[in-house]
């Protein structure tokens, strides 16, 4: 069965469970191919090609809900799905709160948003496996110190999404990506240790240089080498890219429509308020083609959108399904997100902060001691009372420059303190992924060491 023929089952699916007695229903129907292969030491060392596709379908008989799903396609096979998720339907218990986005609400973004390119489908294995071996090996010859690698990999995934419900919606997208990662480790004197570092996009032709990825990492693992532990001290933090975007997920998690219904979030009943520095602005925007949290509507059949979470330290919005959307009393923000069945949780498109105007090297020179994180280990942050505090890794600041790695430290305050205590933002805001961020400093945190 082709792509193109999904959406058909799909609205059969649909057809049949209201004729066995639903009130309304959605059904998804997803594909995916995956492929990973993985080289060590210029050695092949995994290969994996998978491929799945599975349907699921939720009904509503008036305010009670079932959930079914299927990887069996045929007629048979959908005809099961339909008949258990109506059965299971009659034996739940009644949700208020229970039902599809009002019809007004369904919608899909018109227009390519370049979510998908056969040439990424296309690379031949062999090709996938050469640029896997590149990196590693850029890696290996980039400073005597890489004496070993935990290897190069290249990543795939092509995939297609199919939503139809009983309202009238019916939508479809396809997507695609890769990404190129090497992961070297340095040596000196007894002492050894790893970084990483890689490259994503849609289309593999605008991959970064496999070769700049395994240099990029190995530079990244030697400036690890010879790290010590600082002694405990309140000092200015600085968290590199890849890190700050970590604080943009514990934000995710406070902004959650379900934290806040359940009043599980130190930023429940904030709406209009000031929770952050005047200079942050955080946007939740699942519209940005070429993106890798952009889509066309989300997991419920409602458009996505952009949608300000923190705008200049005011708290604007929370992210919101409809169930969480009804039981707070407002609307949903197309931020339905969910596997192939069952309730829609919460997700977010391309969640990022917005880029400042300082470089890195002009914040990094305005502080004179203190702390330039590139790792964070364990986790251990409260977002019911904003409490923070995780392992770092990194390297020392002094008088404006990178004075020498630091490891075995914890950081430690609260989320409305460090949101309220940035006090510059870089303008290198890249999109790695769904969550981005650039350069963030903090004024004063805790690093506890020795």
């Amino acid at each position: 069965m082709k792509f193109e023929d999904l959406p058909d089952l799909a609205q059969s699916a649909i057809r049949q469970a209201t004729t066995l007695g639903a009130t309304d229903a959605e059904c998804t129907i997803s594909e995916g191919d995956e492929f990973s292969a993985g080289v060590r030491m210029g050695e092949l060392e995994t290969l994996k090609q998978a491929g799945s596709r599975g349907a699921g379908l939720r009904v509503l008989i008036g305010k009670r809900m079932g959930a079914s799903y299927t990887s069996d396609l045929s007629p048979e096979g959908i005809a099961k799905m339909v008949q258990s998720a109506v059965n299971l339907a009659g034996l739940t218990t009644e949700d208020p709160h229970a039902g599809l986005p009002e019809t007004h609400e369904l919608g899909s973004i018109a227009g390519d948003l370049k979510l998908f390119s056969n040439r990424t489908a296309e690379l031949p294995t062999e090709e996938r496996i050469s640029i896997a071996r590149r990196a590693e090996a850029a890696a290996l010859s980039a400073d005597p110190r890489i004496t070993n690698s935990e290897g190069g990999s290249f990543d795939s995934n092509v995939g297609g999404r199919v939503f139809a419900n009983s309202r009238g919606f019916l939508g479809s997208y396809r997507s695609s990506y890769c990404s190129v990662s090497a992961v070297p480790v340095a040596s000196e004197n007894g002492h050894m240790e790893r970084d990483y570092w890689f490259t994503i996009a849609r289309d593999y032709t605008t991959l970064e240089d496999p070769e700049s990825v395994g240099r990029t990492a190995a530079a990244r693992a030697v400036r690890r080498l010879g790290a010590v532990k600082v002694e405990t001290q309140r000092v200015p933090i600085i968290f590199e890219p890849t890190v700050a975007r970590s604080l943009l997920g514990n934000i995710f998690d406070a902004i959650d429509g379900r934290s806040i219904y359940r009043n599980a979030s130190f930023l429940a009943g904030k709406l209009g308020e000031k929770v952050a520095s005047e200079s942050i602005t955080i946007i939740d925007d699942g519209t940005i083609p070429g993106l890798f949290g952009t889509q066309p509507f989300d997991d419920e059949g409602v458009p996505t959108r952009r949608t300000p979470i923190i705008e200049n330290g005011i708290l604007k919005n929370y992210l919101l399904n409809t169930y969480s959307a009804r039981k707070l009393g407002m609307k949903t923000t197309g931020n339905a997100s969910r596997g192939i069945t069952g309730n829609a949780g919460i997700g977010h498109g391309n969640f990022f902060l917005k880029a400042g105007t300082c470089t890195p090297k002009e914040i990094l020179r305005t502080v004179k001691n203190g702390f330039y994180v590139t790792e964070l280990i364990g986790s251990a942050v409260n977002t019911v009372t904003g409490d923070y505090s995780r392992g770092a890794v990194g390297l020392w600041i002094r008088d404006g420059e990178l004075a020498f790695p630091v490891s075995e430290v914890t950081i430690a305050g609260t989320l409305q303190e460090m949101l309220n205590g940035v006090a510059e933002i870089g303008n290198d805001l890249e999109f790695r992924g769904s969550v981005s961020a650039p350069t963030l400093m903090l004024g004063e945190m805790t690093v506890a060491g020795r």
